[in-house]
């Protein structure tokens, strides 16, 4: 894995209030560790050279926590912010200057532990200029948003739901810089409206896991990821 990684880690998880009020979503602790030091575990297991953590909402807290990334053999940066939400689009536009040509997003929430190396290679094979991970999900860990077929992402709506849909965003996507340069710099984006143009374009690829995704963003999501590394732990 050489890709570099941006994890997005700036919003103001409100889902999770009051626990988020003086402690940023990344320092949740999860089974006895900051959640963003389990995904940074994760990473490095998968090869990971570098990280950027786009951060906002308490980040100076992410960054003391994490300092540069050395404990875990990983070349770790900040970018912030500033004075207005950018939006999860936004944040990578901003991050652009620290991540190269291409490289991996996924969530500061998201516990993804899937064959990054084997997303890397299809990524650069595939000619396209973004890729998203995709689980069939069937509804059964969260409401499912896409509609993947003959290895093509053909809709991908979060609002929008329609019968077809067997297949979620997994929460890992790769990409070239130049599809955020076309967005404006300052500029609040979101990213499910960037995947929205890609897919409008045809120039989104697909990619299909199997491993199923743990998450934070919510209380339910937050107590069984606590359960999932709790009984990791007991089986070791």
């Amino acid at each position: 894995m050489k890709l570099p990684v941006a994890i997005l880690a700036g919003g103001l998880a409100t889902r999770l209030r009051p626990l988020t009020e003086q402690t940023p979503k990344a320092l949740i602790d999860v089974g006895g560790r900051p959640f963003i030091m389990r995904q940074l575990d994760l990473l490095r297991g998968h090869g990971a050279e570098r990280v950027v953590l786009c951060v906002g909402h308490l980040g100076e807290m992410v960054q003391a926590a994490v300092g540069d990334g050395s404990a875990w053999g990983i070349d770790v940066r900040y970018i912030f912010d500033g004075g207005s939400l950018l939006g999860t689009g936004g944040a990578i536009r901003n991050a652009l200057p620290l991540l190269g040509d291409s490289f991996f997003v996924l969530y500061g929430d998201s516990y993804l532990d899937c064959d990054y190396g084997a997303v890397e290679r299809a990524f650069l094979s595939g000619g396209k200029p973004a890729l998203m991970t995709v689980l069939r999900n069937e509804d059964r860990w969260d409401r499912s948003n896409v509609v993947f077929r003959d290895g093509r992402i053909v809709t991908y709506d979060k609002r929008d739901r329609t019968a077809d849909m067997h297949h979620i965003d997994y929460g890992l996507g790769a990409f070239r810089a130049e599809v955020f340069a076309a967005y404006p710099a300052g500029a609040a984006i979101d990213l499910a409206a960037v995947y929205q143009d890609l897919v409008r374009r045809g120039a989104l690829a697909g990619f299909e896991v199997a491993e199923r995704f743990y998450e934070i963003g919510s209380p339910e999501g937050l107590e069984e990821t606590r359960r999932y590394f709790a009984h990791r732990e007991r089986a070791r």
